[in-house]
Parts: structure tokens; sequence; C-alpha cells
């Protein structure tokens, strides 16, 4: 649902969106400013934002703003006319100034009257400091002599981009878009409908292709038409069965040119369906995604601030502002990015005398630039200052004993540079208002985890050093490993996938009761993927195991699942809230046939792993066909056309080790147990073609089915309809209403034993 349009607005909201886009324009106006103090068109433009916030201000009667406003549009009229030249003294008070302004529209503490007193000691303060800032207007002295006054507004990492929900328009041409503001939630149900609109768009596939078969079907009948026609003209047939037999081969050619033209109109809805779902689900994706730029528009701002809080002259370089990103990634970045460009200004540029020594240009430059390549999302974070000196790095360590030293000294660039991931691990000594804590980079790899993301380090000494940052375009569309896991489909998040194997017995080896294989030069634990979910005991086959291998570190294991099914681009479906977290289960999504399947969590899965082998509870993957192959479990037939009764008794069953068929109805059951072998089939009584109890009787008089044991389970409690079901052949009669699975499984193995 779209919020209520301009004219259902208070003033006081029509205000703050206008200071909101107006601040915008007086912080990207103000840094470009302190680069070029003559740039006329961006004089031009701060003047007009703060004309126009004075304008407003003074419309809902907010004195403080129209003060505030007032004094810092006077200045850029002196700038403009030559009087002044706005040195970085200048920029400094009139960026507080946009400060201000952004607090007169949205008060502390929601009190709406804060704006409206003029004389409160914030505003009379900054309007002083910004009259003398205009009549001394030298540049204030150096770096070092200002950096106590800056750090007070930058250290505590607030953030200094508005504060609307609104993306801020810096000019006039981007005022005129119509937009509307719509429920995130509502858009989340929007892309949902349409990933299921196109998963079902792709379901008249296997329907087009049984058309298709029925087509040849006619083709084959009509070819013996044909040969029976030439075998009773030779034998000199009457008339009639001539013209009986002419009446059914025109006919059969009719039935043949409806079909052609049945399924070339069919395959014609089929292309135009999936392309408008297609289309559909493209465009409600669109509407997820918003421009880099809507998530940098304060970088800029805390870069130079820090910068000059730490005596260094930094600028910051936006590549790709128009990139698309998903906006739960743009906010997750947030914080990631505003760390990284910290890390960068304290730790990687140098002072100006150093970067002059070494030949460089006094003014540092970080690059941050977003960009898509093949299907993902890069975020580069880059400087041109002195490296990492991977020396310190292995130093460091050794003195934290996270390695030892012989260790450490074969460890490779990459590896090294991975330990600066770690919790709590920093370079410096000392701690400081901006770093030394070692909270940075952990906080970095901490949302790339819950993104599916990942990291690459880069540096070179006296060159700079560079963080990428690989991320999915979006967080409603995954690519997925789909595995079955007890003949059931799962699916595996592929960011979190290391690799997919398929062991043999003699790549197996027992170590402390464990069993583990070799990857990548290390022993890695092998754990039953069945054990984890509770669904079954693993079957191998051939005798290799299918093993997908998770995790990182010293935390990496090996799953082992039935078998691959291979890659899927998967539309992700949150599961209902009202659930809870279900243990290593992510999220739930639709398979291009319909059918359900459930994403893993493989971060929960490790953690599951790790409980089990603390325990001692882990089980031992049995390979080979003496232990697997040659067991065979009973079959079930579960014969019921409620898909929810028909679910819940086939994982039932399914999770006691039997091999379960499921029927939609009784004819469906009949064809079943006349074409399969059974050892048990389970029956509804009510359902559409042939009802349970005719199902029963037909069993009963089949001479090679009598001895097959059938089970009723239906709605029906009345005495009378237990009665018809035992008379008709049913060995056992369960109401759907009362039965509990304890007595049903009882009932189940009492007929035909154990799985």
């Amino acid at each position: 649902m779209s919020s209520p349009d301009l004219s259902q607005m208070s003033m006081l909201e029509l205000f703050r969106q206008e200071a909101e886009s107006q601040t915008h324009v007086l912080s990207i106006g103000l840094l470009e400013l302190e680069q070029n103090p003559r740039s006329a068109d961006q004089l031009e433009a701060c003047m007009r934002a703060a004309h126009s916030l004075k304008g407003a201000a003074r419309i809902i009667g907010l004195a403080a703003g129209v003060d505030v406003a007032h004094v810092m549009e006077d200045c850029f009229v002196l700038a403009q006319r030559g009087e002044l030249l706005l040195h970085r003294k200048q920029i400094d008070v009139l960026l507080k100034g946009v400060d201000l302004l952004t607090r007169i529209a949205n008060p502390p503490n929601n009190d709406e009257t804060w704006g409206d007193h003029a004389g409160k000691p914030e505003i009379t303060a900054f309007i002083a400091k910004l009259t003398t800032a205009i009549a001394e207007p030298d540049d204030g002295g150096s770096m070092a002599e200002q950096a106590a006054e800056v750090i007070e507004a930058v250290i505590p990492e607030t953030d200094t981009r508005p504060t609307g929900n609104g993306t801020a328009l810096s000019d006039s041409r981007e005022s005129s878009i119509r937009s509307v503001r719509v429920n995130a939630k509502n858009l989340d149900r929007l892309l949902s409908l349409s990933g299921e609109s196109l998963v079902e768009s792709r379901r008249l596939k296997p329907f087009t292709a049984s058309i298709l078969r029925l087509k040849r079907t006619q083709r084959e009948a009509g070819q013996a038409l044909d040969l029976l026609h030439q075998q009773l003209s030779a034998q000199t047939a009457d008339e009639a069965t001539q013209a009986a037999l002419s009446e059914v081969r025109t006919l059969m050619m009719q039935c043949q040119h409806m079909v052609a033209d049945q399924l070339g109109e069919l395959e014609t809805f089929d292309r135009r369906s999936v392309n408008l779902s297609q289309r559909l689900y493209d465009e409600a994706l669109a509407c997820r995604m918003r421009p880099f730029a809507d998530g940098t528009q304060g970088y800029a701002r805390m870069v130079r601030d820090v910068g000059h809080a730490l005596g260094k002259s930094v600028r910051l370089d936006i590549i790709g502002n128009a990139t698309q990103i998903d906006r739960d990634i743009l906010e997750k970045l947030e914080a990631p990015i505003g760390h990284l460009l910290r890390n960068a200004i304290d730790h990687g540029i140098e002072s100006p005398q150093l970067r002059k020594a070494a030949g460089k240009p006094e003014q540092g430059t970080i690059t941050l630039e977003a960009r898509h390549s093949a299907g993902m999302l890069l975020v580069n974070v880059s400087d041109d200052g002195a490296g990492i000196d991977l020396d310190q790095l292995r130093a460091t360590i050794i003195q934290r004993k996270l390695s030892n030293a012989d260790t450490v000294a074969q460890l490779s660039e990459a590896e090294l540079l991975e330990f600066l991931l770690l919790p709590s691990f920093s370079l410096r000594d000392t701690v400081t208002d901006i770093s030394g804590r070692g909270v940075g980079l952990d906080v970095v790899s901490n949302m790339l985890k819950q993104v599916r993301g990942t990291i690459r380090i880069s540096s070179t000494v006296q060159q700079g050093t560079r963080f990428q940052l690989q991320l999915p375009l979006t967080l409603s569309v995954i690519r997925s490993l789909l595995v079955t896991i007890n003949d059931e489909p799962y699916a595996f998040p592929l960011a979190y996938v290391n690799r997919t194997l398929e062991l043999r017995r003699d790549q197996l080896a027992m170590l402390e009761g464990q069993q583990h294989f070799t990857f990548d030069g290390r022993q890695i634990g092998l754990v039953s993927a069945h054990q984890i979910l509770q669904k079954g005991e693993l079957r191998a086959k051939d005798d290799l195991v299918s093993v997908v291998v998770i995790g990182d570190h010293e935390h990496t294991y090996g799953l082992a699942v039935d078998a691959f099914l291979g890659e899927r681009m998967l539309v992700v479906q949150p599961l209902d809230s009202r659930l809870g977290k279900i243990p290593d289960v992510l999220a739930g999504a639709l398979m291009e046939d319909g059918d359900p399947v459930l994403i893993l969590d493989v971060a929960d899965m490790v953690r599951s792993v790790e409980k089990l082998t603390a325990a001692g509870k882990l089980d031992v993957v049995q390979h080979g066909n003496k232990n697997l192959n040659d067991v065979k479990r009973k079959k079930v037939l579960v014969v019921d056309d409620s898909l929810t009764v028909r679910e819940l008794e086939r994982k039932l069953l399914s999770n006691c080790g039997y091999q379960v068929v499921v029927a939609v109805d009784g004819m469906d059951g009949w064809n079943a147990v006349r074409t399969e072998h059974f050892d048990l089939v389970i029956t509804d009584i009510d359902m559409p073609r042939m009802d349970g109890i005719e199902l029963v009787s037909l069993i009963r008089q089949a001479p090679n089915l009598q001895a097959l044991p059938v089970m009723i389970v239906s709605y029906k409690d009345r005495e009378e309809d237990r009665q018809r079901g035992l008379d008709a052949g049913a060995d056992y009669y369960f109401t759907k209403s009362s039965f509990h699975d304890e007595s049903l499984l009882q009932a189940v193995t009492d007929l035909i034993g154990a799985a």
C-alpha cells in the first residue's frame, strides 16, 4: 500500500521531505567547494538550497531554521560576489550548519517545538561561529590545531546522512519523477507471488509434452488403422464394413488435426505465459533494487571529517553510483563500508608529510566502487596508502598465539590477510577512538556471512590496499545446489558450498572414532546429513558416497547425501513467522514443477555437527553394498485425495525407514498395486473416481493380491462405517480424528514388521 500523497501530509512532514533533499544538496556542494572554492555551479546550488530552506522554515514558523538557513545563504552570496573565498574553516562551520538543519527538521526525542526557538544555545553558537568565520576569511591554521575540535563530531560514528525514508533528489530534473512509497512487506509479498507465478507458468511444459505423446500415439493408431484397411480391402470386405472403416479413418484424421491445432495453441500460450510471468517477476524484483547512490550519501562527508580529525587530507571517489542493488543488501552494506572507509583512513592513508616524502600527493585517495560482474555484485574499497606490513602481521599473529612461528612462515599472503577478519584482531597496540579494538573487519565478515557473500583482501606495500566484497545481486533469488536426502529434495545455498565430491570406500578412514577424508591436504570429518536432519539413513549406491563440503577453516565438514540433482535458481519463500526458527532450515522455495523444497541453513548445520561431535553421538556413515544396498526396505502405498493427510502419513512412515509411494485416489491406487509390489496399502474411503471400499474389494478379489495387508484411515467413525470397511477385507480401520502417530506405526509394525 502506498503512503498518503502530498496533499495528505502535514506542513512539518513536507518540510522534513524538503530538508532531506536540500541538506543533501548542501553536503555535496560543500565537499565540492572544499576542492574548488570558486565553482560557480556549486555556489549557486548551495545558495538556492539555503534560500529554499529559509523560505520553507518561515512558512511553518520554525524560527531556528530561518535563522540558520539565512546566515548560510548570506555566506554563499558573499562567495558568489567574490567577497569571500571558502576555505576549510568556513566549510567546517557550514557543514555543522547542515547537521543543525537536519536536527531542526528531525528534532531530538520528536520534540516538534525544538526548531521554534531561535535563541537555543546551539543556534546562537552556530550563528556566532559562522559570522566569525566570514569575518576572518583565512584558512584557520594547520590540521593538527583543528583536529581536537573536529574529532568530537566524528568519533561517535553517528550517521550524518538524512534520516528520512525517501531518496534525496539532487536536481530539478529528478524532482519531476513521480514516485510513491510502498510498504516493504507488501513489496516482498508481491515479489513472492510473482515468483510463484513464474513457477506455475512453467508447469505447462510437462502438460505440453503429454499432449505431444498423445499426438504420437494417435499417429501410430492411424498407421495401424491404415494397415487394417488394406488387409480388409484385400479380403474384399462388405460395403458396410468398408464404409465404417472409412468413417473411422476420417474421424481419426480429424482428431489428429485437432490435437495438432490445440498443441500449437498450447505452445503459444505456454511461451506467452512464461514470458509474461518472467517480465512480472523482473519488474517486481526491480522494485526492490535501488541505486548504489542511495547508500553513499554520507560517506564523502564522513571520510573528510575523519581525515581531518586524524590530521590527514583524504578524498573519496565513488564509482558506480547508478549500480542497482537489492535494498536489503544496500542497508546491510552501510556499517561494513563505513568500517572499511575508517579503516582505510586510519591504517592505510599516511600523513601528508610521509606521503610527500614518498613522492605521493599530500591528499590521499580512497575509491569506493560498485559494479555487477558474472551475476554477482562487487563492491571494492581501495586506497593509495602504505599497504599492509606482512612482517608486522606475522609478528602479531604469533604474539596473539593464533598460530606458531613455523606455520605462519609457510602461510601465503592471502592466508595471512584472512587473520585480519578474526574477532578482536588488530595491528594496533593501543586503542583509540577510531581503531584498535579489532571490531571493524569482524563486522564486515559477519555481514557477508549473513548475505552469503565473500571478501578478498589484497595489498601492495606503498601502493595501497583493496577490500573486494562479492555479494549476490538480490536476497530474493538464490543459486542453490539441489540434493536428495532420504528421497526428498533439499537445497544448499551455493555460496556456502565449498565443493561436491564422490568418495569411494578406500577414501574414508577412521580417526578417533570418527570418519574422515582428505580434502585440500587436510583431514575433514564425514557426517551423514540424514542424522543432522533426522531423516532416515544414508543409502549409498554404486560403492560411492555423495558429499557436500561446507564450513570454513577448522570448522569444515563433509555432509553425506543420497544424490546430487544439480544447480537451480530458487525464489526464496520465507517461512511463516509463527513457526519460529526451524533447526537447520533457512527458508523455503518452489521448484519449477511446483514442488516445495527447503533451503538449508548451513551455519546452523555446522553448529549441529559440532554439538553431535562434542557429545560423541556422530553415527558412522555406512558405506558399500554389504551394509546398505542389500537391505530391502518395506514398501507402503498411501492412497488419499487429501494432500495434507497424504504428506503426513508419507513423512511419518518415511522417517521410520519405510519406502512410501502415494496415490491421489482409488483409481490411481488400483493402478499402482497392479503394477508394483507393496507390503502394505493404507487408504482413505471417500475419494473421487474410486472410493476406498471399492479399492479394498478389488484387492481382495485379485488372486495375486489377496494376501496384501490393507489399512483404512478415514474421517468416518460410525460403527457401521467401520464394519463396512472390515467386511470389504481391511485388516485395520482407523479414524483420522483419533489416531496418533504411535498407534498408526504400531499397527503398521503389527501387519508387516519394522522397516
